[in-house]
């Protein structure tokens, strides 16, 4: 079970479900709670909801320095909802509503908490997909270290698409998974490897050849097992 739970409130219950089960299959390890609709069933926010998806998510990551739950919204009566839950929730020092896109800042977080990474660090994930104009996800080409006067060496290899779905949802949640597990700065043409809404933006399809680059001590081992993943999928 990962450091980082998450509550996705929504105006609709089928809609934050939906979200969940889109990031669940990014991130198996990771607790995720909907919290969305009406008691009633209708649409719209529950305080009672929210408060409860909130109660149990801390109760899955426990109080373990860097754990926490990280809460996203739709709409903006759901983000008042999820303030007032926060301000009327005793000790919230490991609750933290991000006000990023829903799904994308679900699933880029999402990736994040199943490598292990602590709460500030999913927080920052799902904040970086804030300006994303809605249908467009932005690609920032990685800066890989430069060779000049010794500073450091990056290694490239190519590799053919071999999913097919190319490097599309799950394929590239399993990569950008399996890249952060290195010590090193990867790409995929030019793409941040660790990044699964970069990997997406790439719009890569199967038979595809991509072009990988490695810089740092796990460079090699990074290479290598990325073109496996990507020539070999599961």
């Amino acid at each position: 079970m990962s450091k980082v739970a998450f509550v996705i409130a929504s105006h609709s219950q089928q809609l934050a479900q939906g979200v969940v089960e889109l990031a669940a299959q990014m991130a198996p390890e990771v607790y995720f709670a909907a919290a969305g609709g009406t008691d009633a069933g209708g649409i719209g926010t529950s305080y009672e909801k929210i408060e409860a998806a909130v109660e149990a998510a801390r109760e899955r990551v426990g109080t373990d320095e860097g754990a926490g739950v990280v809460i996203l919204s739709d709409l903006g009566s759901a983000t008042m909802t999820v303030e007032s839950v926060l301000e009327c929730t005793a000790d919230s020092g490991n609750l933290v509503f991000v006000d990023a896109p829903l799904v994308e800042g679900a699933i880029a977080a999402a990736v994040r908490a199943q490598l292990g990474d602590s709460l500030p660090e999913v927080v920052q994930a799902a904040s970086s997909t804030f300006a994303s104009p809605v249908g467009n996800i932005p690609l920032v080409v990685a800066q890989m270290p430069t060779t000049d006067e010794g500073e450091g060496v990056f290694l490239s290899a190519r590799a053919l698409v071999a999913d097919p779905v190319g490097l599309h949802a799950r394929p590239a949640a399993l990569l950008a998974r399996l890249a952060g597990t290195f010590d090193a700065e990867v790409t995929v043409n030019d793409a941040d490897a660790g990044s699964v809404l970069e990997l997406m933006a790439l719009g890569v399809k199967k038979g595809e050849s991509v072009e990988l680059k490695a810089c740092g001590p796990d460079a090699r081992a990074a290479l290598d097992a990325l073109v496996e993943a990507i020539e070999r999928p599961e």
